[in-house]
């Protein structure tokens, strides 16, 4: 069974890996994605460790950043909010 997902993770990367060299994609643009990434990331660890929102805490796993990454500010909620409703 790990087989069948190495092979499908190694066949979806270098589909996507394809598909980006042949369209036209902004120079930069995985520089930004990155820069949004780890900015992400702080936000999620300042929001667990500073206090601001007691009781709660967002898991620093690759869903979750991605998620705050993408959607910024409302991410943050969104986490939050699936949390709260599926906690309770």
């Amino acid at each position: 069974m790990k087989m069948f997902w190495l092979i499908l993770l190694i066949v979806s990367s270098s589909t996507l890996g394809l598909l980006l060299l042949k369209k036209n994609v902004p120079k930069g643009w995985l520089m930004r994605f990155s820069i949004h990434l780890v900015a992400a990331a702080m936000v999620l660890y300042a929001l667990n460790f500073s206090g601001w929102v007691t009781g709660w805490y967002v898991p620093l796993n690759p869903f979750t950043i991605g998620t705050v990454a993408v959607l910024g500010l409302p991410g943050i909620g969104l986490v939050l909010g699936l949390q709260w409703t599926l906690l309770v």
